[in-house]
């Protein structure tokens, strides 16, 4: 759940040139309430509290072109491989955590969703104008892959390849780590809390 200090004016303008619908706010404290494709955001005095399936849909058109360095998790997760598939991923900035999301991806197997991850998280950071990107994920295989180092025979996944490949041109510059699966801890909860969601 994103907290984003703004000028809660300045980002209604920039909602509702987005098409965002407001209502009023539930308390004395909350000033409007907004939604934004699948976000949903509460004004406070100073900030902005999203939440929804996809918070980007709100903090990204808030936030545009914030440029910079973010670090970005992403994990995806099968049951079955294939089976019920779904993707977690986070951006992190000096700031904190910029944004996040989890959710279902229909059947795939665990590296295609492991691929969705990474597009999904890398859509997102290109959404909020990022410039440079540090790329973390716990699948050894996407990394290699990614990289050159390994070959990709899977037609689906070399197509998914060439879309990440994509994206990243759009970044001045980027890393992409292999790490443990601790320290993708939260990419990691929030796909296997998105399939554990009826």
């Amino acid at each position: 759940m994103p907290v984003v200090e703004c000028d809660v004016e300045a980002a209604r303008v920039r909602l509702a040139d987005a098409g965002a619908t407001f209502s009023e706010g539930n308390s004395e404290y909350e000033q409007w309430h907004a939604d934004l494709g699948d976000a949903h955001a509460v004004a406070y005095e100073d900030k902005l509290v999203v939440q929804g399936a996809d918070p980007t849909d709100i903090t990204a058109v808030v936030e545009p072109d914030r440029g910079g360095r973010v670090h970005v998790y992403f994990d995806g997760a099968s049951r079955g491989n294939p089976g019920p598939a779904a993707v977690g991923w986070v951006l992190v900035s000096g700031d904190g955590i910029v944004a996040e999301n989890g959710e279902r991806i229909g059947r795939a197997t665990n590296n295609q969703a492991e691929y969705e991850a990474l597009i999904a998280a890398l859509e997102a950071a290109t959404e909020f104008g990022f410039d440079e990107a540090e790329i973390r994920g716990d699948s050894q295989l996407i990394v290699k892959q990614v990289k050159g180092a390994w070959n990709t025979n899977d037609p689906e996944l070399r197509e998914k390849r060439v879309r990440v490949r994509e994206l990243l041109e759009r970044f001045d510059d980027w890393t992409l780590t292999h790490v443990p699966r601790e320290v993708n801890d939260r990419a990691d909860e929030l796909a296997n809390d998105a399939l554990d969601d009826d």
